[in-house]
């Protein structure tokens, strides 16, 4: 397979930590354990998410304690079949995290760059660290990658960043923090839904209830699955009984591959390419849902990065232009891989940056195309702004939310068209002068 040629834009600064490694390893070393958010944790947006179903429940009301929504799904988790002795193990004594709450309510102002992203998610010790995971384990982790059919590289890429390859998997109690999540209201099916799927991991004794700890989001173990992720996707790689996510590494890995190939992975089929536009590329017509055949991609006058040529076996795929940063940035042909792994974690940054490491543990370049650091995005408050003068203009951004989505994204492009400017949707500084100026705002 034929990925993008893919690096770190600059010297990444991410934060490091000297920890103990995994137990393939004997000696201690340094790990990044930095995570490079820029959506919920990975997992959390999943191909399962609905494989466990609950009776949908009103959101709390402002009177409603912790003490009365817990008899309440005391009963819930009783019905679904659960055990007793697992109801009463997740939840006598059980109280809400107010930690939880905070986390899921709160919403950063200022947005991250790509560039920035990436620079964490491929940072220099990560990519390292990757290349020694693998030079280490290559017989176990090739044979785990031509099981499932999916590359080595992107498996440990996965690894790298939902975990620092097992360093980081959280030491939240999960049934805790679900609880919390299903008491807050705002996604209390969901949440119960999970508690759900916990109980029956414990009553088909894929876990106990000590075992059951992860991210403040209930995500778990070393690739970070969700519980009903966890009952669909969680593989046993070594034959012992157990789906261990939590400290057998192999069996962690073998369930990335097993969810990825249960998405639609398509074994052989390259992720990402970069490319470059000619000058004369209009964006007027593009979509970026839309997909076309490389080879006619290459009669537009896209071309390889580099001006490699396009190998026969692309020309006859389908791939879609993503400009993650505008115009100005670099372009990306994305072929389906690459939307398997937002099934993992729905980001564009995140399936990027899971490409960008797995080239750059492979031995891949850098980026060619250069990142406009000067047009960064908006923060949350700007892009309500932005949001609010696109609808005064006839753009309908939907209801202004702060958050820049694809509702937003293509407002923004027929405002760009509508103006004669570049239809690239980039929600950066430059576009928000250009909306405030129309407005009257500026």
């Amino acid at each position: 397979m034929r990925n993008i040629n893919m690096s770190m834009v600059a010297k990444a600064t991410a934060l490091a930590l000297a920890l103990a490694s995994s137990a393939c390893a004997s000696t201690k070393k340094e790990v990044d354990t930095s995570i490079p958010r820029s959506q919920p944790p990975a997992a959390e947006v999943c191909v399962s998410c609905d494989s466990v179903s609950v009776e949908p429940t009103e959101a709390k009301s402002e009177s409603e304690g912790f003490p009365a929504w817990l008899a309440g799904f005391r009963v819930r988790l009783g019905q679904s079949g659960a055990r007793p002795e697992t109801v009463a193990s997740m939840l006598d004594g059980l109280e809400p995290d107010d930690r939880i709450i905070e986390r899921d309510q709160s919403q950063p102002e200022f947005v991250r760059p790509i560039w920035s992203y990436l620079q964490i998610a491929a940072s220099d010790l990560r990519i390292s660290n990757g290349q020694s995971a693998y030079a280490s384990r290559r017989k176990t982790i090739d044979a785990i990658a031509g099981h499932y059919g999916v590359r080595a590289e992107i498996l440990l890429a996965v690894w790298g960043l939902e975990s620092a390859y097992g360093a980081t998997t959280g030491d939240n109690d999960v049934v805790r923090s679900l609880a919390t999540l299903a008491w807050e209201g705002r996604r209390r099916g969901w949440a119960e839904g999970q508690l759900i799927a916990a109980a029956q991991m414990i009553d088909r004794g894929f876990a106990t209830r000590d075992q059951l700890t992860g991210s403040w989001a209930g995500a778990m173990g070393q690739t970070q699955f969700i519980p009903t992720t966890y009952l669909e996707w969680s593989a046993d790689w070594d034959g012992d009984g157990r789906r261990n996510i939590w400290t057998d590494e192999f069996d962690a890995l073998a369930s990335a591959a097993n969810l990825l190939r249960g998405a639609g992975w398509q074994a052989g089929a390259p992720v990402v390419v970069e490319v470059r536009l000619p000058e004369a590329f209009k964006l007027d017509q593009w979509d970026p849902e839309r997909s076309l055949l490389v080879s006619e991609w290459a009669k537009l006058g896209v071309r390889l990065a580099g001006n490699a040529p396009w190998a026969a076996a692309d020309l006859k795929r389908a791939a879609r232009l993503e400009l993650p940063a505008g115009r100005a940035g670099p372009g990306f042909l994305t072929f389906p891989n690459f939307r398997v792994i937002k099934r993992y974690n729905n980001s564009t940054s995140y399936a990027l940056g899971v490409a960008h490491l797995a080239e750059r543990i492979a031995g891949g370049g850098p980026i060619a195309g250069p990142w406009p650091e000067g047009n960064v995005p908006l923060t949350r408050s700007q892009t309500l702004e932005l949001q609010a003068a696109l609808n005064a203009l006839g753009h309908d951004s939907g209801q202004p939310d702060g958050l820049a989505g694809p509702n937003t994204r293509r407002a923004l492009r027929d405002f760009q068209r509508a103006n004669q400017l570049d239809a690239d949707g980039y929600v950066g500084i430059s576009a928000y002068d250009a909306v405030m100026a129309a407005g009257g705002r500026k």
